[in-house]
């Protein structure tokens, strides 16, 4: 892998346009208290190998670049650091579109400055669909490709003041505002396509959810609009676009099953969730009729594991890993009839002198009314928003009848909390 300072050089892809899709790097992130700095340097590191490795003539990040508003310093130094190694490579366009996660303000604060590079950034909503329509240039200076940078689309950008209205109803119309201003935006295109020498691909880029698309509770993914808010279908895209490069959901998928409209999902494991999974980035080519997608898959910086049983297997499972000399971080979850008080030590004695570390340890035997923590040392910040809620229903025994429209009312609220301040879900 290359090291910080140096830039890669490799010789022009033949043929065609060659685009790399990713999404939610979500920098700064922690797990469980664990900082991962090193993590993402070596991913950022891989990432621009591979744009070099891969001859990739555009990079697409869409969305959720930093995990908050506010990163720190050394994440900002890995961002900025990462930027100017693939302003140096023959990569020729990087273009960022902010997430809910992004701070708008942040993002486009260098923006001008960046543009210089042909790093593309579109963090807020502009003033016109128009501009969000980038038009890309080969080192010819020749037209290659229309990229449509969509950022997060927040409720205030899409609808006025809906006093009065049922959920339902500003369901359909924030849903319909995003349709809305994707076919202005599309419309934009198309009209900037007609005005070229030669038709070029169009591509589409987008934070959100749609319908159908994958989630588990627990794998680092917030849902953008709480609960079914906004959720679109795949016809809120135009379908014209020759591919569409999707964030929000941290499984890579397809939308509609359709090989071309895509999330890349994220490029770490988030939690523990998604322990074992593989992870992957998407890389396209349009030299063909029809563009051709691949995807790569994203080595292993950190392993992450979640254990689940009884003592013995819990024992067995532990032996097992011990010898390993690669750090792994593990979640331990005893679920056995026996009741283990003592869980902490037996783990801390199966662990020791290895590589071994225990991140979150749920001894669910001991628990004993909902709203009682679920682990040693848990703490109600560990805690989703919509699992306290969800608690506070159950020991308060509100009937099944009424929890529905309480939960609808809940999500409407705090939608409208986590768009004001994306960190007040943290």
């Amino acid at each position: 892998m290359l090291g910080r300072n140096e830039s890669c050089i490799a010789p022009q892809a033949s043929g065609g346009l060659r685009v790399l899709h990713t999404s939610d790097w979500h920098l700064g992130q922690t797990l469980h208290g664990r900082q991962r700095h090193d993590e993402f340097a070596a991913f950022l590191a891989w990432l621009h190998e591979t744009a070099c490795a891969e001859q990739a003539d555009i990079l697409l990040a869409a969305g959720d670049i930093f995990d908050t508003a506010t990163p720190g310093v050394r994440t900002q130094r890995l961002y900025y650091d990462f930027l100017c190694q693939m302003a140096a490579s023959p990569c020729r366009h990087l273009v960022i579109t902010a997430g809910n996660h992004d701070s708008p303000a942040f993002l486009s604060a260098p923006k001008e400055l960046l543009r210089a590079l042909n790093i593309h950034v579109i963090a807020v909503l502009p003033d016109s669909p128009a501009e969000e329509v980038l038009l890309l240039k080969n080192q010819a200076g020749e037209d290659e490709a229309i990229v449509c940078a969509v950022p997060y689309l927040r409720d205030r950008d899409l609808r006025s003041a809906a006093l009065g209205k049922t959920v339902d109803q500003r369901e359909q119309e924030l849903a319909e505002g995003i349709r809305r201003h994707y076919a202005e935006v599309f419309a934009a295109a198309e009209a900037l396509q007609r005005s070229l020498p030669r038709p070029v691909p169009v591509i589409g880029m987008g934070h959100l959810f749609t319908a159908g698309g994958t989630i588990e509770d627990g794998d680092g993914s917030r849902s953008l609009y709480v609960g079914s808010l906004a959720c679109v279908g795949g016809d809120a895209f135009p379908a014209l676009f020759d591919y569409l490069a999707l964030g929000h959901l941290h499984a890579p998928q397809k939308v509609g099953g359709k090989e071309t409209r895509r999330y890349s999902g994220a490029p770490l494991v988030l939690g523990f969730a998604e322990a074992g999974r593989q992870k992957s980035v998407c890389l396209i080519d349009f030299a063909a009729d029809r563009p051709q997608v691949r995807t790569l898959p994203v080595p292993v910086f950190q392993e992450i594991r979640s254990l689940r049983g009884d003592w013995p297997q819990l024992e067995a499972a532990l032996a097992q890993l011990r010898p390993a000399r690669r750090s792994i971080w593990l979640e331990i979850s005893y679920d056995g009839e026996e009741l283990v008080s003592d869980l902490r030590e037996r783990v801390d004695a199966a662990i020791k002198d290895s590589r071994l570390e225990v991140l979150r340890l749920r001894n669910l035997r001991l628990n004993e009314q909902s709203l009682r923590p679920e682990e040693e040392g848990e703490t109600l910040a560990e805690l989703g928003h919509e699992q306290v809620f969800h608690r506070c229903l159950d020991a308060h025994k509100v009937p099944e009848a009424q929890r529905p429209g309480l939960l609808a009312a809940y999500q409407e609220i705090t939608r409208e909390l986590l768009e004001a301040d994306p960190q007040a879900g943290q």
